[in-house]
């Protein structure tokens, strides 16, 4: 098949890749041009528009956007619809609110247009290990699809997940469940590191790998980083969240399901990029207030 493919970040330029190998035609286009040039130098048409993009491909076309989500997919997506013909395909893959698949493919529909969602998971590793796949839209038109998600998959490792917006909210629980995992192995550890046994904690992650209940490619990928430094002393302990987990836990409260564990771990990121946090000092005021226990004040300039 033909895809065109916008947004050739650290998972877009893979992506494109993995259709080259399996003989697709790939017509690449990035805001950043070197982006583009490094889509060339694997064997994809490099274009500098989403105009020349369009115009490369063939009726019925199929364009794939692996772009931020919010209001640049959304506005990316309306670009691509304005130049395209009825019958064309768009597919976005990156994490977009699946309220918001729902309402963009109804926009699209009466355009004559077809939108398929993608939550896809597999990180920097997906080039050689393939991708998880989760889709949601028409089952028609994805199967239409199928060579492109067979491609880019591993083994077993597509499928469609429901209608409009269902493959976004799979790709939400999924990285819900990540967040809790993350935690999970996070807090353990460090309650290793501070026990009186001097454990090698990188042979810790990989004993558990064979044959223990919580091995995991999170576990693989944990005993790497405490080999490179059993104390993590070159990072920071500074956590970003993408925006799901957030999601997942107002849907949760929408539904009246209880997600303790990753509404701790949510919480446990935002409060990583704090310092000195006022809920903290407010904590040491009160207990100095009510018990006259000491606190610890900042030095006077």
């Amino acid at each position: 098949m033909e895809i065109g493919f916008v947004g050739l970040g650290k998972m877009g330029l893979n992506m494109g890749i993995r259709l080259l190998r399996d003989g697709h035609r790939v017509v690449a286009y990035d805001r950043d041009a070197e982006a583009v040039k490094k889509a060339e130098e694997t064997g994809a048409i490099g274009v500098l528009s989403l105009e020349e993009m369009v115009g490369k491909l063939s009726p019925p076309r199929v364009i794939w956007t692996m772009v931020p989500s919010g209001a640049t997919t959304e506005e990316t997506i309306r670009k691509i619809a304005a130049l395209a013909t009825k019958g064309d395909t768009i597919i976005d893959g990156g994490n977009t609110r699946f309220q918001d698949d729902v309402l963009l493919a109804y926009e699209l529909e009466k355009q004559g247009l077809h939108y398929i969602d993608v939550g896809t998971s597999g990180g920097i590793f997906g080039l050689e290990s393939g991708y998880c796949l989760m889709i949601g839209g028409n089952a028609e038109i994805i199967k239409q699809c199928e060579p492109i998600f067979r491609s880019l998959a591993a083994k077993d490792g597509w499928a469609r997940v429901g209608g409009h917006g269902a493959g976004h909210y799979a790709k939400m629980i999924h990285n819900g469940i990540e967040y809790s995992m993350m935690q999970g192995y996070a807090e353990g550890f460090e309650l290793m590191s501070k026990s009186p046994y001097q454990f090698d904690l990188a042979n810790i992650a990989t004993l558990w790998m064979h044959g223990s209940v919580i091995r995991s490619w999170l576990l693989e990928l944990a005993q790497i980083s405490l080999s490179k430094g059993p104390n993590l002393s070159q990072l920071q302990g500074y956590v970003e969240d993408s925006g799901e987990g957030r999601w997942m836990v107002l849907d949760a409260i929408e539904k009246n399901v209880p997600v303790p564990a990753l509404t701790a771990a949510l919480f446990t990121r935002f409060r990583s990029r704090q310092e000195a946090p006022f809920s903290e000092k407010m904590l040491a005021a009160l207990r100095n207030a009510f018990g006259g226990h000491a606190v610890k004040k900042k030095p006077i300039p």
